[in-house]
Parts: C-alpha cells; sequence; structure tokens
C-alpha cells in the first residue's frame, strides 16, 4: 500500500481552452445584461419606495388599498421597498465585476482578473444559495405556524 499522506502533490495545470473562452466571453456579455437590468429594477424599486412612502402619507386612505403591507404604514412600506432594491443591486453588482473581470481575463490572458470573476460568481452563487435556504426555512415555519394555529382553532 502506498503512503498518500507523505505523497507530495504535483501541481495540477488547467488548461483553458479557446472554446471555454469562447463561452466564458458569452457568459460575461450575458452577466453585463442581467447587471443592468438588475440594476434598472434597482433603481425603479427605489424611487418607488419614496413616492408610495409620500402618496401614503399625502393620502392615508391609500393605505385601504395596499392588503397586508397596510399594517406596516408608510414608513415600513418605503423601508420593504428599500430593502428590496438592496436584494436586487447586490446580486446585480456581482453579475457587473464578473462580467468585467472575465472579459478582461479572456480577451487579454489575464489570470488575476480571471480569479478575480471565478470569485465573484462564487460570491453570487453563495448569496443565492444563503438567500433560498433563508426563504426555505421562512416557508416551512410559515406552513408549521399555521398548522399550529389551525390545530388551536378547531
Amino acid at each position: 500500500m502506498e503512503d498518500f499522506e507523505n505523497e507530495v502533490p504535483q501541481e495540477v495545470k488547467l488548461v483553458v481552452t479557446e472554446e471555454m473562452r469562447s463561452y466564458f466571453y458569452d457568459m460575461s456579455k450575458w452577466a453585463r445584461f442581467l447587471s443592468v437590468v438588475g440594476f434598472v429594477v434597482s433603481a425603479f424599486l427605489t424611487l418607488s419606495s419614496f413616492g408610495i412612502g409620500a402618496a401614503i402619507t399625502a393620502n392615508p386612505a391609500m393605505l385601504n388599498q395596499l392588503g397586508p403591507l397596510a399594517s406596516i404604514g408608510a414608513t415600513g412600506i418605503t423601508i420593504f421597498y428599500l430593502l428590496l432594491a438592496l436584494l436586487f443591486f447586490y446580486p446585480s453588482l456581482l453579475l457587473l465585476r464578473f462580467s468585467a473581470k472575465g472579459k478582461q481575463g479572456v480577451l487579454f490572458g489575464d489570470q488575476e482578473n480571471l480569479n478575480d470573476a471565478i470569485a465573484n460568481a462564487k460570491s453570487l452563487f453563495k448569496f443565492w444559495g444563503i438567500l433560498t435556504i433563508v426563504l426555505l426555512v421562512s416557508y416551512f415555519l410559515l406552513i408549521l405556524a399555521v398548522a399550529v394555529s389551525s390545530v388551536g382553532i378547531k
């Protein structure tokens, strides 16, 4: 049997083919498009947050038309929409960084920019993974709360 603990690993060199560079370049273009769309949505949500908050403050009767959001008031709605805007802004920023660094890395053969692009992609997937876990746990707790409250009603 070989002793794997004492064996020194050889440095592994990855080969980036022209086909892979082409794919990476295309990914960079789509990432830029999606980041711009995300920034526009984030800007609209930010503007809407202040517009809706101001409209409700000027006309409190509008609260009756908002349904479940009415209970948090004008300031709460403004904060809610600002949080949604931030939720769109951060991944859009990561996508923009991925796009810029990836494009530079592929076009000029710059390993450092390619590493930074992959790091931004990792951060983007980590963000969406954590957000997905938070939403799944929230849904589970909501279903659990509804089940417990329905048992208590009978």
